[in-house]
């Protein structure tokens, strides 16, 4: 056993948090937690793999047959995963790298003795890897365990490349593309593929002769994932805290010039039908711009960028007081996204991109942005961004300036120490004069955690915010500790968000309400207290993979402490060896209206403001992912406010391997209500069929039927991809009354993006 050497955050630390609070008039509730902190050191004994320089040509054609690939270095002898992580792969893979001057080459020959087919969900790219046979290579080329890349191929050579962000703590951000090749090639009980990574691609640092990799293999046949670097089952094989050294003969180097420029064209013909008559023709045309300033540090141009979503998004019904958070999709936005929206947490966010060309859910026009980010160093990253967008006459709104500054700098490892300043200020672009009295700004500091093996990881940060009124308790702050191994997980978090703390270009939902009968806005502050705790009992039964109990707990508390909303929430987690879970819930709840609520959100009769106490049961089951057919289903029963409550959600899917994809939800929550208020439910319902018919070529129908906002939306899209990064779309998108699916209005879409690189 080994001290942890993040020996001011966690040895010896006392955190003390005393809450108090009006329940039953009595109640003082004083948490304390001390630790001293001992970290199980990681294995030092890592792997390296030496990467000989080709002396020939490589062709990817999934052949393999050069002799550079006889000659360089074999990686096998890989570790499960999953189901267990303490015995060698039963999947035999071997892993082969060679490079030369424009590109990194990777191999591998996956041997597949079972019978049967390939689990494929799709020939669309961008596929989730945890739901294909496939091969994936982790790469981090700054060597710090931070950041980097994944390019996956899974059997039937489809790709898919995302980034790794946040020691790949978070998911994978798969919505990243970029130029790079690949091929597989199928024979008898093995497939084989070549992958070419070129060096404009990827963004590292010259002179350094060591990156850190990993490879891992999904066989869904057999139910296992298996990587070259054992990781442990309780992270992902995307962890970089297990990875390997990619040993360099000679470092590589800049690739030349590395310039890409991205024009588009649309155009489209829209109608609302609220009484204006004929339609509406629509033209535009605009380019995006990517400049590598050194090999680590890109530079990214937009001027008229066309932000308008080919793929719609996923809708939620929402029963709460507060704003639903969606992803960011935009291209312009994401590499080097968590540069800049990984500030705060996932509602205390300084930042959120989305709200740039965006006013209360109408698109704002954006006439230019510029955007650098990147390593400046091994330790530092640095960011920076400006973004004009137009005077809007229609809303009321003044021509927007938006403009970011971020860092972060590595300690202790793999630990980090950022800050951010955002600024959102009105202006006059074609005279470059900036109002004074309509801004906001918000400035704040995090600390990011993370150990060496993972087990430890944590964040605390200081933000505030300013704008012309100079108010006080304009600050929001919070510390989040979390632990995990292969059986016990628990992490403790706190969070303190001031009624003044305003972040006009960020996502914090909870210290603002707006009445939705008469307008009224009403601030709060408030603080929150969010424990978690769950234990894992791994077995050794072929039916059961693992089960335990978790208990967690979120509650909020006022400017006086006294308790607004808590939820504590015990449950029951049942995973079985075929990819299938069970689990039960336990729901108690306890909510304070601050003023009379609808709380259909749908134009029923509010209820009273006050105090209030309920419970549910819920219990959930998703079946085997890997079968052609499979569903989820999910019910839920008790009291809701002053009435009950029945919720039903299911999904069902079913693939026509690999070539069509058709899934069906429904969700419908039932509420009854004393006299005099209404009885109401609300239903959604989606449905999404993909169509592959090649790598190249997709068709989506995706259908949505939303009772809550009385609106069924259809979005048929054809996608062509002619060549690398470039496609062409078709896109229809109509919305419809859900009540009698009258028109409201609907618009047919052209749009040409092609990827030019320099």
């Amino acid at each position: 056993m080994s001290k942890n050497p993040y020996i001011f955050i966690l040895m010896n630390l006392n955190l003390t948090i005393t809450v108090r609070f009006k329940f039953r008039q009595y109640i003082i509730l004083s948490v304390i937690v001390f630790f001293n902190a001992p970290v199980i050191a990681q294995n030092n004994n890592i792997p390296i793999y030496h990467l000989k320089k080709a002396t020939g040509s490589i062709i990817i054609d999934g052949d393999m047959s050069e002799p550079d690939w006889q000659g360089a270095e074999v990686a096998s002898g890989f570790f499960q995963n999953y189901p267990y992580d303490t015995a060698f792969a039963l999947s035999r893979t071997e892993v082969r790298a060679t490079y030369d001057d424009k590109n990194i080459y990777f191999s591998a020959v996956c041997y597949d003795s079972l019978p049967g087919d390939n689990i494929i969900r799709s020939l669309k790219r961008d596929y989730s890897i945890e739901d294909n046979d496939g091969f994936a290579i982790y790469i981090d080329p700054y060597n710090d365990k931070s950041n980097g890349y994944v390019f996956a191929v899974n059997a039937f050579a489809v790709q898919m490349e995302g980034l790794l962000e946040s020691g790949s703590q978070e998911p994978v951000s798969a919505i990243w593309d970029n130029k790079w090749f690949s091929e597989v090639k199928r024979i008898g009980e093995r497939w084989a593929v070549e992958i070419a990574i070129p060096f404009k691609t990827i963004k590292f640092k010259e002179g350094i002769t060591t990156w850190r990799v990993n490879f891992a293999r999904n066989d869904l046949k057999r139910n296992e994932r298996s990587t070259w670097v054992p990781v442990p089952r309780n992270f992902k094989p995307s962890n970089l805290g297990y990875t390997g050294t990619l040993a360099w003969d000679t470092a590589p180097g800049k690739s030349g010039t590395n310039v890409s420029i991205i024009p588009y064209a649309i155009g489209d013909l829209n109608k609302k039908y609220n009484g204006s008559s004929g339609g509406k023709r629509d033209a535009n045309a605009g380019f995006d711009a990517k400049v590598a300033v050194t090999s680590s540090l890109n530079l990214d141009v937009t001027v008229n960028p066309d932000f308008s979503q080919v793929e719609v998004d996923q809708q939620q019904v929402n029963l709460t007081r507060f704003n639903l958070f969606y992803p960011e999709k935009r291209q312009f936005f994401i590499e080097n996204s968590d540069l800049f929206s990984n500030f705060g947490f996932s509602q205390i966010r300084p930042f959120f991109s989305r709200k740039i060309g965006l006013y209360q859910g109408q698109t704002v026009p954006i006439i230019a942005g510029a955007r650098l980010s990147g390593k400046t160093g091994k330790n530092l990253r640095v960011g920076a961004m400006d973004i004009q967008t137009a005077q809007e006459n229609s809303l009321n709104l003044n021509a927007q300036n938006y403009s970011v500054l971020a860092f972060q700098h590595l300690v202790m490892g793999r630990s980090n120490i950022a800050a951010i300043i955002v600024n959102r200020q009105a202006n006059k672009y074609n005279r470059a004069e900036f109002s004074t009295n309509d801004f906001n700004r918000v400035a704040g500091i995090d600390f990011n955690l993370l150990s060496d093996n993972n087990r430890w990881q944590g964040k605390i940060f200081y933000h505030t915010s300013f704008t012309p009124e100079r108010m006080n308790n304009n600050y929001a702050t919070a510390g989040w500790l979390m632990y995990s191994t292969k059986n016990l997980f628990w992490m403790w978090n706190h969070e303190y968000v001031g009624k003044n703390y305003i972040a006009d270009a960020g996502f914090v939902p909870r210290n603002i309400t707006t009445h939705h009968e008469t307008g009224m806005v009403m601030r709060q502050t408030y603080a929150r207290l969010e424990p978690m705790i769950s234990y894992k009992f791994y077995t050794s039964s072929g039916i059961i993979n693992y089960h335990g109990p978790a208990f967690y707990s979120d509650d909020y508390f006022d400017s006086t402490l006294a308790v607004t909303d808590y939820f504590f929430m015990p449950h029951y987690i049942v995973n079985f060896r075929n990819t299938s879970d069970f689990q039960v819930h336990f729901h108690n709840s306890f909510t304070e209206l601050f003023y009379d609520t609808d709380i259909s959100f749908s134009g029923k009769k509010s209820i009273p403001a006050g105090n209030y106490y309920y419970r549910n049961l819920m219990m959930k089951y998703q079946s085997d992912r890997r079968k052609v057919f499979s569903y989820f289903l999910q019910a839920l029963g008790g009291s809701h406010y002053n009435g009950n409550i029945f919720t039903l959600k299911f999904d069902v899917n079913y693939r026509y391997q690999p070539w069509m994809n058709f899934s069906l939800g429904y969700s419908r929550d039932q509420v009854r209500m004393p006299y005099p208020y209404e009885n109401f439910s609300i239903m959604l319902i989606t449905q999404k069929t993909e169509v592959t018919f090649s790598p190249a070529i997709y068709f989506t129908l995706f259908t949505q039927y939303n009772t809550q906002i009385n609106n069924m939306n259809l979005n048929a899209r054809f996608q062509w991809r002619f060549r690398p990064m470039s496609d062409f779309y078709i896109v229809y998108s109509g919305n419809y009354s859900s009540s009698d699916l009258s028109v409201k209005d609907h618009a047919v879409v052209a749009k040409l993006i092609w990827w030019m690189t320099m």
